[in-house]
């Protein structure tokens, strides 16, 4: 039996989501006419992706796509859009200068070049937030420029394919099959008796906490608790706080705001790593779905854990005292908020920061490298490995052992009090092997890279690096850390995190899919 893939048909389908996606420039051209910045460079960046997308469509006008042919669709999507979403960094042509610690960044390097600017964009469009932005290229960059980068992980964030499929019937036709591939988790949960209807009202919750975020972030600058934060501010932030995205059009991200926009923002991203199909059952009254939901007590059980270690240690003097948000040793209140926001954010990969956590104690550090690897629910826009594959990972071990001592004895792995199928615990242990080979092999290739070309690469930068691109996190530590930048690093590395980053966003299977040839081969 031969596997057959219609290429035509995937790529027809790109074509006509890419052509979509041009209008969303709309958005970025208004600032740019307000801010009279990078106009042009939005007219032509729409008129560039529409011209490309219109090209792809016309290979096939009218597809028919299957299983295969989604898989590929879904993995295709997402790098044609980190492609168009490096257009208007590339014709805007505004180069980047490193930070003063960047030293060791290439004479010349500036996001007008090929590798940057899709490094940037995949960053974006996968809401992980890793930069090659240093302090200086945040003041060279126009507003509409800055804006665009939060509006890509914005759009990211839900899911491309996810709105696609929400405003395009011929996508909802095969809708089931493209959300499985794109949703973040081990499954999909249907919400309504159409797939589509499922995409508008994840599109619309979603949407929905995101102009409740911006309307109270430009109230509290309206209000003068925090007059930086102006309608453009609340804006930006809000298109990278719920996609868990962690882009800020500020060098010193939300640590440039005060006390209260930091308290805000903190259960919004706690929101963001929860399943949102949790909340459709709350707006329908049904709270108890919510509270009786093992992942999420679990995620809210594990923020809160953590949140209570970073604080006691940094209560005991964990932080230094010269940094954003101040001392925290002996300070109860502050130390609160920084170990509050960094969990928050790190757990379920935002990767927004009020504080150098690069610099702390290797203590706390451990912790937050630790949060890292727990992730977001199912269903969230948060990356990492998920709360419920470690669920399920852990059960499917102590199944093992049981069995060692049993051997006759037939245990299924039971999540809530349901039974999981084995062909899903199969997936969640290939995926969680293939996502730990994955980091360490990037570990070591970053490090080998880095020295290549006569760079220092710590292990410790050099594993977080990894660990950020690949679980859609953004800062690591060291020069990547929170308010670093990746510009330094060697192109071929920076290569291979626009690869991790890709390969995270739609959970590693999608795209290796596509590069292990087994789409188109016999069994």
């Amino acid at each position: 039996m031969t596997w057959h893939v219609d290429w035509r048909a995937s790529v027809g389908l790109v074509g006509t989501v890419v052509k979509y996606l041009s209008a969303t420039m709309v958005v970025p051209l208004a600032v740019a006419i307000v801010y009279r910045a990078d106009i042009a460079t939005f007219v032509l960046a729409m008129a560039a992706t529409a011209v490309i997308g219109v090209a792809l469509e016309r290979i096939d006008p009218d597809p028919d796509i299957g299983p295969r042919e989604a898989l590929v669709l879904v993995a295709t999507v997402w790098l044609a859009a980190a492609i168009c979403g490096a257009i208007p960094f590339l014709i805007a042509g505004i180069g980047t200068e490193s930070t003063v610690g960047l030293s060791l960044a290439s004479p010349g390097a500036a996001i007008e070049s090929i590798v940057n600017a899709l490094f940037e964009s995949m960053s974006g469009v996968t809401t992980t937030g890793a930069t090659v932005l240093g302090t200086i290229g945040f003041e060279q960059h126009s507003h509409a420029l800055l804006i665009w980068r939060q509006q890509l992980q914005w759009l990211g964030g839900m899911g491309i394919i996810v709105l696609m499929i929400a405003i395009l019937p011929e996508l909802a036709v095969n809708g089931a099959e493209l959300m499985e591939s794109e949703a973040p988790g081990p499954e999909l949960q249907k919400l309504t008796p159409k797939i589509a209807q499922t995409a508008r009202v994840l599109w619309l919750l979603y949407a929905g906490f995101t102009l409740l975020l911006v309307a109270i972030l430009w109230g509290i600058g309206v209000t003068g608790l925090a007059p930086e934060m102006t309608l453009y501010q609340a804006l930006a932030h809000g298109f990278s706080t719920l996609p868990t995205g962690g882009f800020s059009p500020k060098a010193d991200s939300i640590g440039a705001f005060a006390a209260v926009v930091q308290w805000v923002v903190i259960p919004f991203m706690v929101v963001a790593g929860v399943n949102f199909a949790l909340f459709w059952h709350a707006v329908r009254g049904e709270f108890q779905v919510l509270l009786d939901n093992t992942e999420f007590k679990v995620y809210t059980g594990a923020i809160a854990v953590f949140v209570a270690v970073v604080f006691g240690l940094l209560l005991g003097g964990g932080a230094p005292a010269l940094e954003i948000g101040g001392a925290t040793a002996g300070r109860p209140g502050n130390a609160l908020r920084q170990a509050a926001f960094q969990i928050a954010s790190l757990l379920n990969s935002t990767g927004f920061a009020t504080s150098n956590f690069a610099q702390w104690d290797a203590h706390v550090r451990i912790v937050l490298l630790f949060a890292m690897f727990v992730g977001g629910s199912a269903g969230s826009t948060g990356g990492g490995i998920k709360v419920v594959r470690w669920l399920v990972v852990g059960k499917a071990i102590r199944r093992e052992l049981f069995t060692a001592a049993h051997p006759r004895a037939v245990v299924p792995v039971r999540l809530a009090g349901s039974v999981v199928e084995e062909r899903t615990v199969r997936a969640i242990l290939t995926f969680t092997v293939l996502y730990f080979v994955l980091f360490g092999l990037g570990s070591v290739f970053f490090a080998l890279d880095a020295a290549r070309v006569g760079i220092d690469l710590t292990i410790l930068e050099a594993t977080s690096g990894a660990l950020a691109t690949l679980g859609n996190i953004g800062p690591g530590f060291g020069r990547i850390g929170p308010f670093g930048s990746y510009l330094f690093l060697p192109e071929t590395s920076k290569l291979v995190m626009i690869l991790f980053m890709w390969l995270g966003r739609l959970e590693i299977v999608p795209v290796l899919a596509l590069f292990i040839g087994g789409l188109d081969r016999s069994p």
